[in-house]
């Protein structure tokens, strides 16, 4: 296999791309390529096989929809109780607006590991690294609730992902006067986690 760096994540980038718009099924290595804008069968020299290539593309998303150590700095400079998990929350759903591309390839990623059980094995370690991650963030942050609020905080935000960014239509006035999805993210903070004692 090549060892370039940037060419690599440039191609795994280009897969990104191609796993959000085309599905799992559209992501073949000249596609790949021909997205890269690169000459025919270079994505071969770069990945073993579509297995390899796909737990790259879940190794690259989790860097690019990762939050960023300095607005996460920012925010822990505020009081530890609900408004500060609210703004984590509204990071979250800005970071993944932002990356819709990132995010819905994250969906696929999902799909695709329900069909390939060696890539769900992978898949599944890394969501759950995730989660486990979120909910020792939480404690060692001292923020309000214990771990079964983050875990349905995380279940409650995963499905207003979803909604928000494949049938956003969907959510649109379902609860009057409540904005979509800013105004959910609050919904579902000011339901889920308790107030500071």
């Amino acid at each position: 296999m090549v060892s370039n760096p940037e060419r690599r994540a440039a191609l795994v980038d280009a897969g990104v791309e191609v796993l959000a718009r085309e599905g799992a099924r559209g992501l073949t290595f000249r596609a790949v390529d021909t997205e890269a804008g690169v000459p025919a069968g270079t994505a071969s020299n770069y990945f073993t096989g579509r297995d390899d290539l796909l737990r790259q593309i879940d190794t690259r998303l989790h860097i690019r929809l990762a939050p960023d150590p300095e607005v996460v700095a920012d925010l822990m400079t505020r009081p530890k109780d609900r408004s500060l998990v609210t703004a984590f929350m509204h990071d979250l759903m800005a970071r993944a607006t932002r990356d819709r591309t990132g995010y819905l390839a994250l969906l696929e990623l999902r799909l695709e590991a329900t069909r390939r059980p060696e890539l769900r094995a992978s898949y599944t370690k890394s969501v759950r690294g995730d989660l486990e991650e979120g909910i020792e963030f939480h404690r060692a942050a001292g923020l309000p609730g214990g771990d079964e609020t983050v875990t349905v905080l995380y279940l409650a935000v995963l499905g207003l992902l979803l909604e928000h960014l494949t049938l956003p239509d969907v959510l649109d006035g379902v609860l009057p006067g409540v904005s979509v999805p800013e105004g959910l993210v609050e919904r579902i903070v000011a339901t889920v986690v308790p107030e500071a004692p």
